[in-house]
């Protein structure tokens, strides 16, 4: 079924030049779009392709508006954001079929304690053991596994095979992708004449609402207090995050990135695919942390960071590297070669004299 660009209007705003009786069914590339398809315009680089698209309207910005409107023949949505406008036009596409029967598979497996509301959704296999809560229009697909007294809230989605341990919480509206461990144990150990003793870990996960959790990605329960993930939280996939961490609101991780125990990381930041975060350090709100950068120690001001060498031939990048290794021994011929040169200045200053 399409939605009219009427409709998408009035749930999102923006000013529409064309028809508003236009139905469109899908969101599609510019130079792939047809004519029940909307497409969008995000970067002035585009403009002549989006001119040339045949989607049945354009989503862009009230800068571009003019070039593309004076080629192209379609309806346009006009708004400041055209990204964000698709990513809302997007999930309102995507979530205007129809949903899965609310219930629980026979093949799950329940326990007579747990609490899930009428309107979730349990698939095949799935298991939820007792004291559980799963919220309304929650959507809990095959294979999870949700533990004893874990809380899920409403039209929270997990995807096939997420493993949800003991007590642990997710908020409402959370994405937990295929393969992500919430509330595994830590890495935590004492060390007593050479060997490893494991230190239990007793804490939770905490995760507030409207956070994404990619495949893969793990998030260790607390050694003692809980890892608390606020509101609003976007982690990529493959991502470890640590024992007794606390990563603030809005904060975005791409792939691969590293959080080591005990880490406090603040609100709005972002950090590229690959990065490592030390353990026991504070970052404040709105650090933004390159790829492949490693930030061993707190971050006390906002800012872009990056830490990294950049790639160059192999056999330049040994001779830098031989430069960096021979920098201290640089300096202090340095110094030494100062000294001589002020000494040989006020020698000659002595003679003027």
């Amino acid at each position: 079924m399409g939605t009219r660009l009427m409709e998408l209007v009035e749930r999102f705003g923006g000013r529409l030049e064309g028809d508003p009786q236009i139905e469109v069914t899908r969101i599609a590339p510019l130079d792939r779009a047809g004519a029940t398809d909307i497409s969008f315009l995000s970067d002035s680089r585009l403009r002549a392709a989006a001119a040339h698209s045949r989607a049945a309207a354009l989503i862009l910005s009230p800068l571009d508006e003019p070039d593309v409107a004076a080629a192209y023949d379609g309806a346009r949505i006009v708004t400041n954001n055209p990204y964000a406008y698709f990513a809302r036009t997007a999930q309102y596409l995507c979530g205007s079929g129809a949903a899965p029967a609310p219930g629980i598979h026979p093949s799950a497996v329940v326990h007579a304690s747990a609490r899930v509301d009428p309107t979730a959704c349990i698939g095949a296999h799935v298991t939820v053991e007792a004291g559980a809560v799963i919220g309304a229009g929650a959507m809990i697909d095959a294979g999870c596994y949700i533990g004893p007294d874990a809380s899920v809230g409403e039209r929270t989605h997990f995807f096939a095979n997420v493993t949800f341990h003991a007590r642990c919480v997710i908020g409402a509206r959370g994405i937990v992708h295929s393969g992500a461990v919430i509330g595994g144990d830590g890495f935590g150990f004492a060390v007593d004449g050479g060997i490893y003793i494991k230190i239990p870990q007793t804490g939770r996960v905490v995760i507030g609402d409207d956070v994404d959790i990619g495949s893969n990605t793990a998030i260790d329960r607390g050694a003692l207090d809980d890892t608390v993930i606020e509101d609003g939280v976007k982690l990529d996939n493959l991502i470890q995050i640590g024992h007794n961490c606390r990563i603030g609101a809005h904060t975005a991780m791409a792939g691969c990135v590293g959080v080591a125990g005990s880490a406090n990381i603040g609100s709005h930041c972002t950090f590229g695919g690959a990065a490592m975060i030390n353990g026991h350090i504070d970052i404040a709100d709105n650090v933004h942390v390159t790829a492949g950068t490693l930030v061993p120690n707190s971050i006390a001001a906002p800012g872009r960071y990056t830490g990294f060498y950049p790639i160059a031939p192999n056999a330049e990048w040994e001779r830098s590297a031989a430069l960096v290794r021979n920098l201290a021994t640089m300096r202090e011929k340095i110094k030494v070669l100062e000294r001589g040169m002020k000494a040989l200045g006020g020698e000659q200053a002595a003679r003027a004299g």
